[in-house]
């Protein structure tokens, strides 16, 4: 086991059934639930264009085929309910999260 200290979490959309999570654009949906939280919102307060793109600590991406989003833990700072409603997504739809360091993407 390591000491390891996560800083980013993958959540990946295959369950752990091995099925793809569906609907398919579940990771633009999630980080778009999340993008008001960016650098310089106050917990949470949307900011002028904050709609029109997603937040650095919610991100989507497709790693090794498979639609993610990476979540950083930095959320948990600045909005504890926000962090806990994206683990609770991954947890409720039985998605894997995975830890990663900030440049290593899960294989």
């Amino acid at each position: 086991m390591s000491d390891r200290v996560f800083r980013q979490y993958y959540i990946q959309g295959v369950t752990r059934q091995g099925r793809t999570f569906r609907p398919s654009d579940w990771p633009e949906r999630l980080a778009g639930a999340m993008s008001c939280f960016r650098p310089g919102s106050v917990g949470g307060s949307p900011r002028f264009g904050s709609h029109l793109g997603f937040s650095p600590y919610c991100v989507p991406r497709v790693v090794g085929g498979v639609k993610c989003v990476m979540v950083d833990e930095a959320l948990r700072d600045i909005e504890p309910m926000a962090w806990d409603f994206v683990m609770n997504f991954a947890r409720d739809n039985e998605l894997p999260v995975v830890g990663v360091g900030p440049a290593d993407p899960p294989a």
